[in-house]
């Protein structure tokens, strides 16, 4: 049964008549019109991409250090405070 989308927004791309053929190739071996096909693509390397700048992975080590570190927090350096000053500073204005 043929998918029905609700596409509702629109792009545009211009690539070589090559690509082009490729695509279509690689979306008739994959059973899929060439816009779902482009679309599932481009989704999957989408999501990749934003998983990367948008999840962070701990391993079981680095989870334990985090967890520690927000139960027993360190004392605030002059750094920090420095750096709370100036944000109460521009805050205030």
């Amino acid at each position: 049964m043929p998918r029905i989308a609700q596409r509702q927004e629109r792009i545009s791309i211009r690539l070589s008549p090559q690509s082009k053929r490729t695509l279509e190739r690689a979306a008739a071996y994959s059973d899929k019109t060439l816009t779902d096909f482009v679309v599932d693509v481009a989704m999957r390397k989408a999501d990749a991409v934003v998983r990367d700048h948008e999840v962070i992975a701990l391993n079981a080590a680095e989870w334990e250090r985090f967890q520690d570190l927000l139960l027993n927090p360190p004392e605030p350096n002059e750094t920090l405070r420095q750096a709370l000053d100036e944000h109460a500073r521009v805050v205030r204005q």
